[in-house]
């Protein structure tokens, strides 16, 4: 036998017992943390199911309980890096980094300037990012709340929650439900917590989107241990106490640049920055950032921008 081919079967070899040895490790190794995180992470994709194959429903329960349990205390950003300032318009842009992810925060010094946009086909179908802002003739933006896909079709086109522009209910398919609120009332304030349309109303909440959890609540962070939702790009919306509007993405699934954060590290990131109000919104492979018409954070989807419902986007001051 040649070399070569002595080789080749070598290199094949260790691929299949690397393959069949992994899951053995992760999941009933003795390396604790990377248990947790893996569980967690794989709970919050697209394929939660596939847990089913490794571990039974009681197992999976005790190790996310576990996760939620454990507390980080490092502090989450060791960098933080300038990259944009645009004094017309009250923004700038820095980088971030912490000890396992990079990020983007954009800082909006004027809280008016935050609206949420929506797909033009709401109900149908979604819209990349860079189209929302260059609909609404926005300068920057970042995406919204979830969505739900009723066709198996995947293409971002049905908001969950209640979604509200400009001060009306434009798609709700909570029904009478609370759900949870992301948005700004009539006064440019971040307002989060469960409401029905009609408190949607009652509270003149001006825009908003749905998702979860709630990260901090006047000045109260909210996310115990490291949240139970594993490594991931991560999307945030927070708020100072000077109505300095916080927004945040952070890149991850990316082992060369960026494996991404937990709920407690984007939590953690709005503390540093001041936040008294935060929320994460749709992260994974919808995470981006965008500003004068160009991506600046890395995304994670190999297809490029994501068909999304939602987002928001920084109008131009005025």
């Amino acid at each position: 036998m040649s070399k070569k081919r002595v080789a080749f079967y070598f290199v094949v070899f260790n691929l299949l017992f690397f393959l069949i040895s992994s899951p053995l490790i992760i999941f009933y190794g003795p390396f604790q943390s990377l248990k947790f995180v893996t569980v967690g992470t794989i709970l919050t994709s697209r394929h939660p199911q596939v847990l089913e194959f490794f571990l039974s429903q009681e197992k999976i329960n005790e190790i996310t309980k576990l996760y939620n349990n454990t507390i980080i205390v490092e502090p989450v950003i060791h960098t933080k890096e300038s990259i944009i300032v645009d004094d017309k318009n009250g923004l700038r842009v820095e980088n971030i980094q912490g000890k396992y992810f990079k990020g983007k925060v954009m800082l909006v010094s004027d809280p008016s300037q935050i609206k949420v946009a929506a797909t033009r086909e709401i109900g149908t179908a979604g819209q990349r990012l860079s189209e929302m802002v260059l609909d609404n003739q926005a300068i920057a933006g970042i995406n919204g709340g979830g969505f739900y896909d009723p066709n198996a079709q995947g293409n971002g086109g049905f908001p969950d929650g209640i979604t509200v522009l400009d001060g009306k209910v434009v798609h709700n398919n909570s029904k009478d439900a609370k759900v949870n609120i992301i948005g700004f009332d009539n006064e440019d304030r971040l307002i989060l917590g469960t409401m029905d349309t009609s408190q949607v109303y009652a509270n003149h909440i001006q825009n908003a989107v749905t998702f979860n959890p709630n990260l901090i609540i006047d000045n109260t962070p909210l996310i115990h241990g490291n949240g139970g939702w594993g490594i991931a790009p991560r999307t945030g919306i927070g708020q100072k106490a000077d109505g300095t509007v916080i927004l945040v993405v952070i890149d991850g699934r990316q082992p060369s640049w960026s494996m991404g954060a937990t709920l407690r590290d984007l939590m953690n990131v709005f503390i540093e920055y001041g936040a008294v109000n935060a929320a994460n919104l749709d992260g994974g492979s919808s995470t981006e950032m965008i500003y004068d018409g160009q991506v600046i954070n890395s995304l994670w989807n190999i297809y490029g921008e994501r068909y999304i419902p939602t987002s928001f986007v920084v109008m131009p001051s005025n």
